[in-house]
């Protein structure tokens, strides 16, 4: 939210002056902050004296509010050059913070003592209301370790890791929970040994541009959680259909997105394969 006071000294211009002004679009504040820089031209109008007063101050002050962080600038200082286009240039100064505070916010890491985060996780899975997409863990082209097998599929030394996310999906609780993986070597044998559950595979968890989020849902039933095994080229569609920035998940990274309203998915955020130790709901 965009906020902007213009406060002059003489009570009687109270009728002629703006006063204050609230907007969310930036480019309603600029404009109006220009307005309230003319302003002066009130007071000439109203009082039939020289336009500038030797009494008449400015308060100009700019508010920022998103989603709880709040930023003021006093730009009441400028009044003293009494000059348009210096309050103008301040404006101009303060869009880069503008744009910083209205830029879509990063995808929460739910792990490192995130406890609200932690909470909302244990509270939603207990609902059955997650949808959990998991990368598959170290793909042995892409690796000089050795692979488990073929080298379409997953590095040896990965399988441990994808043992120990399971776990921690065991810990949450899987008795509610729809387990899907796409066909890939790799993901069918990430499932295995992460959820000892292995499907042939779902194409739609492999050729998912433009579809990830729609297709997510369209599986997702009423009171169980959703849990896909797939790829990074799909867990950047969710992302990117939800309209938060793409991050770079790492091997057997889980991304978490809440549908309690399906109407209204919400990204919830992420935990990596290696932080799940650090998360703490308490």
């Amino acid at each position: 939210m965009l906020a902007g006071l213009y406060r002059p000294h003489f009570p009687e211009l109270k009728g002629f002056c703006p006063t204050e002004f609230v907007t969310s679009d930036p480019k309603t504040f600029f404009t109006w902050v220009s307005l309230a820089a003319h302003a002066r031209l009130c007071t000439f109008a109203a009082s039939n004296e020289p336009v500038m007063q030797s009494g008449e101050a400015v308060f100009v002050e700019l508010r920022l509010s998103l989603f709880g962080v709040k930023r003021s600038i006093d730009l009441s200082f400028l009044a003293r050059f009494r000059n348009t286009w210096v309050v103008l240039a301040a404006s101009v100064l303060v869009m880069p913070l503008t744009l910083w505070l209205l830029a879509p916010a990063a995808v929460p890491d739910l792990a490192h003592g995130n406890v609200a985060g932690a909470q909302a996780l244990a509270t939603g899975w207990a609902k059955g209301e997650m949808i959990v997409l998991v990368r598959h863990v170290e793909r042995c082209d892409h690796s000089k370790a050795a692979c488990l097998s073929g080298n379409d599929g997953i590095t040896d030394r990965s399988r441990s890791v994808a043992v120990a996310v399971g776990a921690q999906f065991e810990q949450l609780g899987l008795n509610n929970a729809d387990i899907y993986n796409s066909p890939s070597m790799r993901t069918v044998q990430t499932a295995g040994y992460m959820f000892n559950h292995a499907a042939s595979g779902d194409d739609w968890l492999i050729n998912c541009r433009g579809r990830m989020l729609q297709d997510a849902l369209a599986h997702k039933l009423p009171g169980r959680n959703l849990v896909l095994v797939t790829h990074s080229e799909c867990m950047a569609q969710i992302e990117k259909d939800l309209k938060v920035p793409t991050s770079d998940m790492g091997y057997g990274s889980s991304l978490f997105v809440s549908a309690a309203s399906p109407a209204a998915p919400k990204m919830l955020g992420f935990i990596e394969a290696s932080d799940w130790r650090t998360v703490n709901s308490r």
